[in-house]
Order: structure tokens, then C-alpha cells, then sequence
């Protein structure tokens, strides 16, 4: 009995990380879609964004 709970636990646990990690992904895209959005924008515009440093925060400390 407490054997199956724990594989039905497991299963549930995997079924949710694998879901929560297609939904990261699915995030991951749509931001980079977003950012060339913004980038091709901004060129039609003619305005010029800084390039951000990869690791860097805009975020004040």
C-alpha cells in the first residue's frame, strides 16, 4: 500500500516537473519573440537601444 502511494507520488511529481519545464520553454520563446519584436521596432523607429551585458540586471540596487 505504501509502496504504490509513493509510485503514484512519483508519477505525479514527474508528470508536473515535465509540464512546469514545457511551460519555462514555452516562456523562454514567446520573451525572445518579444525582444526581436522590440529590436525590429525600434530600428523602424529609428531609435537606438543600449545593448544589455548578458548577466546583467537593469534592476536598481
Amino acid at each position: 500500500m505504501v509502496q504504490n502511494l509513493l509510485q503514484q507520488m512519483q508519477s505525479r511529481f514527474q508528470t508536473m516537473s515535465e509540464s512546469i519545464i514545457t511551460k519555462i520553454d514555452e516562456m523562454g520563446s514567446r520573451i525572445d519573440d518579444l525582444e526581436k519584436s522590440i529590436s525590429d521596432l525600434t530600428k523602424e523607429m529609428g531609435v537606438e537601444l543600449p545593448a544589455s551585458k548578458p548577466g546583467s540586471d537593469d534592476k536598481p540596487e
